[in-house]
């Protein structure tokens, strides 16, 4: 995280369409650098439902967000995109030679004359829980992800939460943390069952604490957590000293930061044309389900379409004394040469 990169082209979003987006610009030699404020590639598809089939990809009759996410990867491989992950895009600056720098909330900055926003219906915000004052804890000792695993080495935290990221965080700080307590409203969970019966190993061990229980309020000054208040049918009121918090009630879709990079926005959609999907903003481009036009419908399939076409339209900008060749991947040996890595 952090630093200063010179790139061809900035995607914003690794989703399905924004990683399908890195191989239709690295088969025109364009180089990609992604932005993502998720800790990992494949947007909803590997946040929200990885384990759940998608029916509609062409050729492929059953495939899951997750195999999507992987094969996505595999198939990019080959261009080496650079991924910044747990990162957000919160700034944009046209530069005087005419190129875009973006600035991520992580003090990362990024500088391409092309950029491609991927965000499906935005990018994801933690949902809160409705805590008192939860506010003058956040980004102190109140974590809604983890950026820095060694930040909460020898810490005594407090996890909330019962999906995929709960889980896997309690499995994986259990290790390096002082105590992890593990707080969820109900014994069942959304997580993999893998990571449930890894936690519930831990708990027999005496390295994890799992609490059935509603938390009700924090404990602390000054922005330092002290203790989780909670209540239950089973011991009623308690409180659970600690002295960081991890909370994992899920995630919203907002619009964010790009709503401010002076685009034209329909229902908080980006509008662009059908031709190379081009914003308003002149090499600016929009593809997947932010994209706005006639007819749009919101689909991985049609997201892929979107991206061979702005991939055309960026090859202009990205190489402005070059002619597009047209090839064929079945029929060019240089195309079939960069796919495969030789």
């Amino acid at each position: 995280m952090g630093g200063a990169y010179e790139t061809d082209a900035i995607i914003i979003g690794a989703g399905p369409v924004g990683l399908f987006a890195v191989f239709e610009l690295g088969l025109l030699g364009i180089k990609a650098h992604l932005i993502d404020i998720l800790d990992k590639p494949g947007g909803q598809c590997a946040e929200l439902y990885p384990e759940k089939p998608i029916l509609d990809i062409p050729a492929i009759k059953s495939i899951t967000g997750q195999q999507l996410t992987e094969q996505l990867i595999e198939q990019i491989s080959p261009f080496d995109p650079e991924f910044h992950l747990n990162e957000m895009a919160v700034s944009l600056e046209k530069k005087d030679d005419g190129r875009w720098k973006i600035e991520t909330d992580m003090g990362t900055s990024i500088t391409a004359p092309v950029i491609c926003i991927a965000a499906g219906g935005g990018s994801f915000q933690p949902k809160k829980p409705p805590i008192p004052d939860i506010e003058q804890f956040e980004n102190k000792t109140l974590f809604y992800s983890v950026r820095k695993r060694d930040m909460f080495r020898d810490k005594n935290i407090v996890i909330a939460g019962g999906g995929d990221s709960a889980l896997d965080w309690t499995n994986n700080l259990a290790p390096i943390a002082e105590k992890v307590t593990l707080i969820h409203r109900r014994p069942d969970f959304r997580a993999a069952p893998d990571s449930v019966e890894k936690m519930h190993a831990l708990t027999a061990e005496g390295k994890v604490d799992f609490h059935v229980a509603q938390i009700t309020g924090l404990e602390g000054t000054n922005g330092q957590i002290s203790a989780v208040k909670t209540t239950s049918a089973d011991h009623g009121d308690r409180e659970i000293p600690c002295n960081m918090m991890l909370a994992f009630f899920g995630l919203t879709m907002k619009l964010g930061p790009i709503a401010e990079f002076g685009l034209d926005l329909t229902e908080n959609r980006i509008a662009v044309d059908t031709e190379k999907f081009e914003s308003s903003v002149p090499s600016i481009f929009c593809i997947g389900d932010m994209a706005h036009y006639p007819g749009k419908l919101k689909l991985i399939l049609s997201g892929f379409h979107e991206a061979a076409l702005m991939a055309h339209g960026a090859f202009h900008y990205v190489f402005p004394d070059k002619k597009l060749k047209f090839q064929h991947t079945t029929s060019s040996r240089s195309l079939q040469a960069q796919i495969s890595g030789k």
